[in-house]
């Protein structure tokens, strides 16, 4: 088990996401929640395949924090 992060920005109606660790994969949906699923569900994927490719899997490196400052 590895744990990715994955940053979700909202994208006029809706919200996409992408995995810094993971290029080239992305999810997009009309709810955070909704894109949080699909965007699971495209790690998995991406994973499986490059797996099967025999490529390597990528470790999770990326970080994130949300920094309070006062505008």
């Amino acid at each position: 088990m590895a744990k990715y992060t994955v940053i979700i920005e909202k994208a006029g109606k809706n919200y996409s996401a992408y995995c810094p660790d993971v290029p080239g994969c992305v999810a997009a949906a009309a709810t955070v929640e909704e894109t949080i699923a699909l965007m699971k569900d495209s790690i998995k994927a991406h994973l499986e395949l490059m797996k099967e490719e025999e490529m390597e899997i990528p470790e999770p490196t990326t970080q994130s924090v949300n920094i309070e400052v006062t505008v």
